[in-house]
């Protein structure tokens, strides 16, 4: 009698996999939409497995992290936002025109200025439906010539096996037909320059946006070009006036794209949770403590600036002793040692494989620091003899 496959279909799957995220973060919590620039330090940790089932279930990490006692400080003041929002407001005023400008200016400054846009209305019922109905004036856009606005067009990127629905602030079609992803933000660039931190920031933000938009391109036709260049549109010095700039996010979308494709797909991870496992707000510190101690974490001080759960996970790492609080260059360096306690015991002399180049490196380092304390205990005593 021939085998039987016993794997389901992958609607069943994909339907199995809603109910058991829906189960995760609660029956009656509102799933949080992952957006880019969570999407961005994920890619940036792709080892970090908690956080890959967290985001891919839609909890809410900052009201997990007040719920376990660690809460955080991680994202934008209303103050921002608002500010934010106002310049945005401006930047698009009047159908877009100075917006429109400032793409012309950077990418098209032989070409006629733009003397109108379309801006289809991208309203639809739900995440899909929005996505649904950008595609479509994206294509209409494409046919149609001439310059278009998209204003916060949803874009949809498979990650670890869910889907992310994407929002970026802008998508700018060309007369030539290509693609620009405009990112908007408002901390000031002065004198043509801002820093380099946020630009940097920004720049792996919008790197999503490429790669989503990329997707979108090869479905409609493959001669599409999305151009690995953003507009980012910045306060111009100190006041509210808009300037811009174009980023090249061609190393950043590399980059978050080679680290996606890494990340443990969520239904691997979520079927080795325990039952019952459940990161619902209403559940007691205990059972939260639990839930998130049952998956494993790879924490590193870069997750304090990017990470809501980044104070619980350095208690939890400062705990074990893992040398990954440490910073990942050192933990590179360091090869098998996964612990201060084993770094220190192969220092000493203790354990550890003489011929591993760490293990080497830290006895030599050791030894140098026994010789230095030496030399300058003798000459303390030289000093203090009369």
């Amino acid at each position: 009698m021939p085998r039987q496959d016993r794997t389901p279909p992958p609607a069943e799957r994909a339907t199995a996999l809603r109910h058991r995220l829906a189960e995760l973060r609660g029956p009656e919590v509102q799933a949080k939409a992952l957006d880019a620039r969570a999407l961005a330090a994920l890619a940036s940790n792709p080892g970090c497995r908690r956080r890959a089932i967290l985001d891919g279930a839609g909890v809410d990490k900052a009201r997990l992290a007040t719920g376990l006692g660690s809460p955080s400080d991680y994202g934008q003041s209303q103050f921002a936002l608002i500010r934010g929002n106002v310049f945005e407001a401006r930047v698009k005023a009047d159908r877009g025109a100075e917006l429109l400008r400032l793409a012309h200016a950077c990418f098209d400054p032989a070409t006629e200025p733009p003397a109108g846009a379309a801006v289809p209305d991208l309203t639809a019922d739900g995440p899909k439906g929005r996505t649904a109905r950008t595609e479509l004036a994206l294509r209409e856009a494409v046919e149609a010539g001439g310059w278009t606005l998209l204003d916060h067009p949803m874009l949809a990127l498979e990650v670890a096996g869910a889907p992310a629905f994407l929002e970026p602030d802008a998508v700018v079609v060309h007369p030539d037909g290509v693609w620009t992803v405009v990112e908007i933000k408002s901390f000031p660039m002065l004198d043509g320059s801002a820093d380099a931190s946020k630009v940097g920031a920004a720049a792996r933000q919008s790197a999503v946006y490429v790669l989503a938009l990329e997707e979108v391109a090869a479905r409609l036709d493959p001669a599409i070009r999305v151009r690995h260049e953003v507009l980012l549109v910045c306060p111009k010095d100190f006041s509210n006036l808009p300037t811009a700039r174009a980023v090249d996010v061609r190393r950043q979308r590399a980059v978050t794209a080679r680290q996606l494709t890494r990340l443990t797909r969520i239904e691997e991870i979520a079927d080795g949770l325990p039952e019952g496992t459940c990161f619902a707000p209403d559940r007691t510190p205990e059972e939260l403590e639990a839930a998130v101690d049952a998956v494993p974490a790879t924490y590193a001080p870069e997750c304090l600036s990017s990470c809501e759960l980044a104070f619980h996970c350095r208690e939890r790492s400062r705990a074990s002793g893992a040398v990954t609080r440490l910073g990942r260059p050192l933990r590179a360096e360091l090869g098998g040692l996964r612990t201060v306690e084993e770094v220190l015991s192969a220092a000493r002399g203790e354990s550890g494989d003489p011929d591993d180049p760490a293990v080497a490196a830290l006895r030599r380092a050791a030894a140098l620091r026994a010789e230095a304390l030496a030399h300058a205990a003798a000459a303390r005593e030289v000093t203090l003899c009369p």
